[in-house]
């Protein structure tokens, strides 16, 4: 549904899961056209700047481990991930985006499948320290009212030693415009407003929705969970990437970081 209008309003679970099922069931095929040359099918990238899990380890050894991905989308890190031995699920909570995993297989040659389930990140349906790795990259967390429950979730479902990754956008691009020119390098809102961000019909209905949270939130959540912040990266430009997608381009990602990268444990 074509959004009528912009506003930084309240957005409660309920509102935020229905309108972001919606738009990503409604984007999937757009979405894979746009960016699947840049995700690639069978890759793992953590964010517009194209830092590779394959250079930054930041899972750590995968091989025989149990892993979730949470806000898969085609499954593209998830397939990587299979390929190097991890026993991987792929989840989301739009059917649409699950269908571009299957439809990439269905064109790929014979080979492993991955295993897809359809869920939110704030309930997920595996019991309690069964896993070893869950991880997103720029899924569930910024559209999810609740950070701190995935963050919960998480926790309950990893093993003692178990970590969770996860990028997002970097939380000070919420003070500037989401524009790759030089207007999106001028602080136009307040960092510490965590105000959601809603597109919404001239209903007024939400067709779209992003939650803010500061670096600081982001550690309290983790900590909160019960877990140990063990890093926390942000991907410099490269010099040889000439690639914008959104807001992120070369000469904002030069000046000023584009995204978070949170890496955490579970204690032992």
């Amino acid at each position: 549904m074509q959004a009528a209008a912009v506003a930084r309003r309240p957005a409660d679970d309920r509102e935020t899961v229905t309108a972001n099922r919606s738009w990503w069931d409604a984007e999937a095929d757009d979405y894979y056209l746009e960016h699947g040359g840049f995700l690639g099918d069978d890759d793992f990238v953590w964010g517009p700047e194209g830092l590779r899990e394959e250079d930054a380890r930041l899972l750590g050894d995968v091989d025989g481990r149990r892993v979730l991905e949470i806000g898969a989308g085609a499954g593209q890190c998830s397939r990587w991930l299979l390929g190097r031995g991890a026993r991987v699920v792929a989840s989301d909570l739009s059917s649409g985006m699950l269908a571009q995993g299957v439809a990439i297989e269905a064109r790929a040659a014979a080979g492993r499948r991955l295993p897809y389930v359809q869920c939110d990140g704030l309930h997920l349906p595996f019991a309690g320290e069964t896993l070893d790795v869950v991880f997103t990259a720029y899924g569930v967390v910024p559209f999810v009212a609740d950070s701190a429950r995935v963050m919960r979730e998480a926790a309950r479902v990893l093993r003692p030693g178990g970590r969770l990754v996860f990028s997002t956008t970097h939380p000070i691009r919420w003070a500037l415009p989401d524009d790759p020119g030089p207007d999106g390098l001028v602080v136009t809102h307040s960092y510490f407003d965590r105000t959601p961000y809603v597109e919404q019909d001239r209903a007024g209905v939400a067709t779209y929705v992003e939650h803010h949270r500061t670096l600081g939130d982001r550690v309290r959540e983790l900590v909160a969970a019960g877990l140990e912040v063990v890093d926390v990266v942000e991907p410099e430009w490269p010099d040889d990437h000439e690639a914008v997608w959104g807001g992120w381009s070369p000469m904002r990602g030069r000046l000023v970081p584009g995204t978070a990268i949170f890496v955490a444990r579970r204690p032992d």
